[in-house]
């Protein structure tokens, strides 16, 4: 699956997406471009992509908003391409539900990497390679978390989430009942050293709500705010 994964490589700098295309293809993949927002926008609608590699800073609409605009309707893994110095934009694009990012000027080497990381973290491999074998399939009233399946039911409907909303909600729900703060989840949901907003996690949980409340209520009231402290995941909410 990992090698014929089909990749959006958006970039206003030709010079750029030549390069990453370059080396994304020596790994099989298969690469389209974008060089402005609107154009990214029009193929990630009409297409399936299985990852999406976005610049942060173009003309037009940047890589905010395309971002923003996506997660709308497509829960499509997304890495941002950010310049040194643009922390705030990056606290920015994992608000808007961006999976990672990485810093120019990179590695080739990086992104492949980061790109072969993100497409394991998004495919159901990823979750029969690390979870034990009793923990495949999470049940609960309302909710079920299929890891075999990478995919989470809920009432019996199947609820679309990016890949960093469907890691907080398994953190979360593989420790019912355990209040996490906001660093602490920044920590273990986000992988690498990020020192960044707080509102990240809020925004991730409000969007994972929604998604929820939009099939099952009661699955979305799983989620639990605590007031001054942080969030958790509380069972028996009949």
């Amino acid at each position: 699956m990992e090698n014929e994964a089909k990749i959006l490589v958006v970039d206003d700098e030709e010079r750029i997406r030549r390069l990453l295309k370059m080396y994304l293809e020596r790994e099989n993949y298969v690469i389209e471009e974008a060089d402005n927002g609107d154009i990214a926008i029009e193929k990630a609608l009409k297409n399936e992509y299985d990852l999406i590699l976005l610049d942060l800073m173009m003309p037009g609409k940047d890589g905010i908003e395309v971002c923003r605009e996506l997660r709308e309707k497509k829960s499509t893994p997304i890495i941002m391409l950010t310049a040194k110095g643009e922390e705030v934009n990056r606290v920015q694009g994992f608000e808007v539900g961006t999976d990672d990012y990485i810093v120019k000027p990179f590695s080739p080497r990086e992104v492949v990497l980061r790109v072969k990381a993100l497409l394991r973290r998004a495919s159901l491999t990823t979750y029969l390679q690390t979870e034990t074998t009793a923990k495949d399939v999470i049940v609960f009233p309302h909710l079920t978390i299929d890891n075999d399946a990478h995919r989470v039911l809920a009432d019996g409907k199947e609820v679309g989430l990016t890949p960093k909303e469907y890691e907080l909600l398994c953190f979360l729900a593989k420790s019912p009942d355990k209040v996490f703060d906001r660093e602490q989840l920044l920590k273990e949901v986000w992988h690498y050293e990020f020192f960044g907003d707080l509102r990240t996690v809020d925004t991730h949980v409000k969007r994972l709500r929604e998604k929820l409340n939009k099939v099952s209520q009661d699955a979305a009231k799983m989620i639990v705010t605590v007031w001054g402290v942080g969030y958790k995941f509380e069972v028996g909410q009949e």
